[in-house]
């Protein structure tokens, strides 16, 4: 893994977008605070720039670091959450401007996979994940479901857990606000 973490480090410093494996599905990743490489991404999977993308941080320190405010109540949904969990807050910031959506809000997630959580750390900073599809066709759930022309348009494809045939879905996602109302996003 250390290998895969090393070549993958180089590839983000060097703006490039990866193809990965997360704690959810495989996914699209790149350096969540360059915008060059986060408009390479939206090309790669044919997507509109406004459509946001998750980003994924390693820790506790970097959601405070890229979310103004972190309502408490976004800590109980992390601490009792099951199942991999994206919040969206509603100020984000220090992150490359087309990642924060036109309302200011940006959504991330803490990662629990072993492969994401030590790539982050060692890169100090977030990376996106998107599903690694073209927009508007179904998530891959696999690494052998994932179409040639993602694999032919990214920098770096991570060579671990290829093999594995895995019933992975996207994560929920939930939206706060400040006062603490949320509301179930995608189940």
């Amino acid at each position: 893994m250390e290998e895969e973490i090393k070549n993958t480090l180089e590839v983000l410093r060097k703006g490039g977008v990866i193809l990965y494996p997360t704690d959810t599905v495989w996914g699209l990743g790149c350096d969540a605070r360059n915008k060059e490489a986060v408009n390479k991404l939206f090309k790669i999977k044919e997507r509109a720039e406004y459509k946001s993308v998750v980003v994924l941080v390693s820790d506790e320190t970097m959601i405070n670091r890229y979310v103004k405010e972190v309502p408490e109540i976004a800590w109980e949904l992390m601490e009792s959450a099951e199942e991999p969990l994206t919040i969206v807050y509603p100020d984000g910031r220090m992150l490359a401007e087309n990642i924060i959506a036109a309302d200011g809000s940006v959504g991330i997630r803490f990662v629990k996979d072993e492969f994401c959580k030590n790539l982050i750390h060692k890169f100090g900073k977030p990376i996106t994940s998107t599903s690694a599809n073209i927009s508007g066709e179904n998530a891959p759930s696999s690494f052998s479901d994932i179409k040639l022309d993602i694999l032919n348009r990214v920098d770096y494809i991570v060579n671990l857990r290829q093999k594995e045939t895995m019933n992975a879905k996207p994560s929920t996602i939930i939206k706060i606000a400040l006062n603490g109302e949320f509301k179930i996003i995608r189940k």
